[in-house]
């Protein structure tokens, strides 16, 4: 079959497919009745468990306090009877490794007796801890295949949940995994590891303001971007089934330019498959808030309400799951790949940060009488402090070889990290430094229509071509990519929060805050002080204009472009004393984790060269050269009727198979040399500035022959079918 019979076919399959139709009936079956219905809950657990059980448990989930091994087996016992209920025979450590994907392993629940049958057990010891083998996952050296053992450890603070399948159910506990050292191998450890440490100070911070008490905690709400593709076409794009992106694709005759799909009609195939979506996620016990058409044709987004830190992290790993999962019974698959397609607009994954407690509240939330707002007023300055001081940090926690597609074009932030406060807050810290008065007020927003009422109007406009904006209660990191785990802009923001608070809490420790008036002139000087060491990183303007760039070095911010100037981070000395001495990650471990996305960085990439060799040398050229052939035909034959025949086209087409050629050979060149690389960061920076080029070089002869070549003769679906048949 031809590349455009293939094509032809693949077209006539989609439009010709009738609507899936729901599964649900919404009306006899309210999200209500099916909200957590698979999450072994709080609310479970008090039905199920005896009064001093549940008690000791809630004061682990709510103050950290040790867990002991009786707590463990009442609660093993309940959770095993609970699963079982609901026809759950296997039970599984679920776990996130280095490589930001979901890991685990099933053991039944059901154990033969002397009697030839069977018999259900789940001891607290098998709920608390599990041994995977921990030199089979990405360790950074920490683990040799010698040095095996590893641990699952289950993280009291997230809850355990079901899973569904249509040939059974499985029990998913939440773990952290460790090796037999106590070194972290995993995501969620230093994620909890760092909520310790941001709890810590802040109780400090607020032991001025008398909201001390309860644990602090970080809370996220990771807005999720992705592109749907039908898999007639997916499958027929070896680069979109082994690396997630188009590596090549001329641009369609109509992309994004009318800005017509941002918030449109949703297509009903895509809305069947978001009803799904939301119902496995209330399932669950996420809480999906929000779906819309994103800008680019074929992209959407899903936003949930914001979670404490850790269980948002492990939210977030299943909805990318059930992104995938749920696509996949309507005919397509869903790409979480930041730049599926060149041209359009990537995928981010904005994370909305902010910390609190049931006593303090949103601690990034302004208040309504003098001590809240200086309450306030420290902690937006410790966020100043922070971003400021580990700008660098917060850029290495986004780098990957797929964001490094998106950071930086006019669609996400630029590699720059600024923050952006809005009008009046940024009025209020300067008022505060020049020692004048503090006015500000909401004021009604009168649009000039009397049928439509008057609204309050916000403090600040909303930048989106800001890395980090303060949005009135919450700050939003908007750098993320799609396809990462939020597990490690967490422990960043985490622990430089957790410094900028030590720092605070030691400023007032030093003052004088005997009286409220006295705290209050601490409070201003502490912000005062931050304000004029800091400020340089707070930028209200846009963020995607060239101009930016160049006000931003002559300010001394870092401008790290790509995912080998950011790696490097991680070996500075700075970093190693910061995560120590805030207890989140040790030496080795961090050293671990420099290696091992060093080397994700190296496998990406590989992996895409490949793919770009292999799909120009066997799927474009042999299009190319028929074509060719069939304009050389085509003019012999007009030459012998005596008519005159254009050489143009195929002067142009033999020109470029011929820069086709020289240039797949040169890449393939650059790749064996690779091999002479003398480290892992030189073999990223090689990459960087020698492989990718090349690539690129590549992708633009192969574009420019997709709009010369014959259509019955292209191989690979187009941006325009992708894009926009549903």
């Amino acid at each position: 079959m031809s590349g455009n019979a293939a094509r032809l076919s693949a077209i006539s399959t989609i439009t010709s497919t009738p609507p899936v139709e729901s599964g649900f009936d919404f009306a006899s079956s309210p999200t209500s009745s099916v909200w957590g219905q698979n999450v072994f809950s709080l609310n479970e657990m008090e039905q199920r468990l005896p009064k001093a059980i549940f008690k000791s448990l809630k004061n682990t989930i709510t103050s950290g306090k040790p867990l002991d091994i009786d707590t463990a087996d009442a609660v093993a016992e309940a959770m095993k009877t609970w699963a079982i209920s609901k026809g759950v025979t296997h039970y599984a450590h679920v776990f996130y490794p280095l490589t930001g994907l979901t890991a685990e392993k099933h053991d039944s629940f059901f154990d033969p007796d002397s009697n030839g049958g069977t018999i259900g057990t789940f001891a607290g010891k098998a709920l608390i801890q599990g041994e995977p083998d921990g030199s089979s996952f990405p360790n950074g050296g920490i683990r040799q295949t010698f040095e095996a053992r590893g641990y699952t450890i289950w993280d009291v603070t997230s809850a355990a949940y079901i899973i569904e399948n249509p040939n059974g159910t499985t029990l998913c506990i939440p773990t952290a995994f460790v090796s037999w050292t106590g070194e972290a191998l995993d995501k969620k450890t230093p994620v909890l590891r760092s909520m310790q440490a941001l709890n810590k100070h802040a109780q400090r911070v607020l032991s001025f303001f008398g909201t001390d008490g309860p644990f602090v905690s970080s809370s996220a709400g990771a807005e999720q971007e992705y592109f749907l593709v039908d898999n007639n076409f997916f499958y027929a794009r070896p680069d979109l089934l082994a690396a997630g992106r188009t590596l090549f694709g001329a641009p369609p005759p109509k992309g994004q330019e009318f800005d017509d799909h941002y918030f449109g009609a949703i297509p009903e195939r895509v809305q069947a498959f978001m009803f799904e979506v939301e119902r496995e996620c209330f399932k669950l016990g996420i809480p999906a808030k929000t779906r819309h058409n994103e800008v680019a044709p074929g992209q959407f987004e899903l936003a949930p309400v914001y979670e404490m830190a850790n269980v948002a992290t492990d939210h977030q790993q299943l909805v990318m799951t059930t992104l995938k999962k749920v696509a996949q019974k309507y005919g397509m698959t869903c790409l979480l790949h930041e730049k599926p397609f060149a041209g359009v607009n990537g995928s981010g994954k904005h994370v909305n940060f902010s910390m609190g407690s049931p006593k303090a509240g949103n601690l990034f939330d302004p208040g309504e009488t003098p001590a809240e707002n200086a309450q306030f007023l420290v902690f937006c300055a410790a966020m100043i402090s922070a971003v400021y001081k580990h700008a660098k940090l917060l850029r290495n926690v986004v780098a990957s070889a797929s964001n490094d597609h998106r950071l930086g074009a006019n669609e996400a932030p630029p590699a720059i990290l600024s923050v952006f406060l809005g009008t009046e807050l940024n009025q209020v810290m300067e008022s505060i430094v020049n020692g004048s008065p503090v006015t500000s007020k909401k004021t009604p927003l009168n649009i000039g229509v009397d049928v439509l009422p008057q609204i309050p109007k916000d403090s600040g406009d909303r930048n989106r071509t800001s890395p980090m904006a303060f949005t009135g209660n919450r700050f939003e990191f908007r750098a993320v990519g799609s396809n990462q785990s939020i597990a490690g802009p967490m422990v960043a923001m985490n622990t430089i929060m957790a410094e900028a608070l030590d720092e605070a809490a030691t400023a007032l420790e030093a003052a004088d805050t005997s009286t409220q008036e006295k705290l209050g002139a601490a409070v201003a000087a502490y912000v005062k002080s931050v304000w004029q060491d800091c400020s340089n990183v707070v930028f209200n303007g846009d963020g995607y204009a060239d101009e930016w760039q160049v006000e931003a070095a002559k300010r001394g911010l870092p401008n790290l472009v790509a995912t080998p100037d950011a790696l490097g981070v991680l070996k500075e000395q700075t970093y190693t004393d910061l995560f120590a001495k805030y207890g989140v990650l040790s030496e080795r471990e961090l050293d671990s984790r420099y290696e091992v996305y060093a080397e994700q960085y190296v496998a990406s990439v590989n992996v895409e060269s490949n793919l770009v060799v292999e799909m120009a040398k066997t799927m474009v050229f042999p299009a190319a050269v028929r074509y060719q052939g069939e304009l050389a035909s085509s003019l012999v034959d007009l030459k012998a009727l005596g008519i005159e025949a254009d050489h143009d086209t195929l002067i142009k087409v033999t020109g470029l198979i011929k820069k086709l050629q020289d240039s797949v050979a040169e890449l393939e060149a650059l790749k064996a040399s690779e091999h002479d690389a003398e480290s892992v960061a030189a073999h990223c920076f090689m990459i960087k500035d020698k492989v990718l080029p090349k690539m690129v070089e590549v992708r633009g002869y192969v574009d420019a022959l997709e709009t010369l070549v014959a259509d019955d003769l292209w191989p690979l679906p187009t941006y325009q079918e992708m894009l926009f048949i549903r």
